[in-house]
């Protein structure tokens, strides 16, 4: 639960399906290059967009992987409803090290509503849960005082925490201490995180730069505040030039450009970057020094 996470893309071949060779040597190039775990079937993995026979796919290789170098395997489940999310979350927990769980989205339950989700959820499952909490995807804003109950409960290990800001209900649940892991899914905002109390972070630009990410965190860990500090501003255009279109279409051109995978190819409705995107996303990776 600390540390950088990487965030991986599922790779696909030029026929469509899914490539297990890429993602095993993408995934063991972030854990080889000082990932201290890897998250699996995210929204960087298009988990939405894979049968299940894909996602046991993508989970195999993983776990694999994960067990190879002796570090943790997050994975991602949940949907909209409480009974979908326990059936794919005891599908997925026999991989798993944690599960990354959504806060429902769509419907926008109440606060209470999501607390008593994940608290069923969590009593279904041998393993700790992760709460994602990405209100600009789901609908559903959290309150500092809710994502505390939410830490609060003992089936939740922590919090992967992407409010697309530091806002005040961020510094509430900082300043609350709830003991748990918080985890930074904004790329860019993950050294101001981690300067305010955060635990690591869940990053989808760590495919392509696991190391000056890792050494970022590092950094900030034993209070080496000019190093972090400067690492994160050699990161940031990275992160922007990343996410300039949805995720991950830029992020897997340029896997695909230096050979981490063999194919850029995204599934719909995702759809393929501009060129213009791709080169600004890799002039700024082939900037980064340590």
């Amino acid at each position: 639960m600390h540390g950088i996470n990487a965030a991986l893309v599922t790779p696909f071949t030029r026929s469509g399906e899914v490539d297990a060779k890429s993602l095993e040597r993408l995934a063991a190039h972030c854990l080889g290059h000082g990932a201290a775990g890897l998250v699996a079937l995210g929204t960087t993995g298009e988990a939405a967009l894979l049968t299940a026979e894909e996602r046991r796919t993508v989970l195999e290789v993983c776990r694999a992987v994960s067990i190879e170098h002796g570090t943790p395997l997050i994975v991602g489940a949940g949907t909209m409803g409480t009974a979908d999310t326990i059936r794919e979350a005891r599908e997925h927990a026999v991989y798993a090290d944690a599960l990354l769980v959504v806060v429902p989205y769509y419907l926008r339950p109440s606060d209470d509503g999501v607390i008593d989700h994940f608290a069923a959820v969590g009593a279904a499952v041998d393993v700790p849960l992760i709460a994602y909490n990405v209100p600009y995807r789901t609908g559903k804003p959290l309150p500092g005082e809710t994502l505390v109950r939410l830490l609060g409960l003992d089936c939740v290990a922590g919090i992967k925490h992407c409010a697309g800001a530091i806002d005040q209900d961020t510094l509430e649940m900082l300043a609350a201490e709830p003991g748990k892991a918080v985890l930074c899914g904004d790329d860019a905002y993950i050294y101001p995180m981690l300067q305010l109390g955060a635990s690591g972070g869940v990053a989808a630009s760590a495919c392509l730069a696991p190391q000056p990410y890792a050494a970022m965190a590092e950094a900030a860990r034993n209070g080496n505040a000019a190093r972090g500090l400067a690492l994160h501003n050699a990161l940031f255009p990275l992160a922007r030039a990343l996410f300039s279109e949805p995720s991950p279409s830029v992020l897997k051109a340029c896997l695909a450009d230096i050979g981490l995978i063999d194919d850029p190819a995204v599934r719909a409705p995702l759809h393929a970057p501009r060129p213009e995107s791709v080169a600004a996303a890799l002039r700024a990776f082939r900037a980064l020094t340590l």
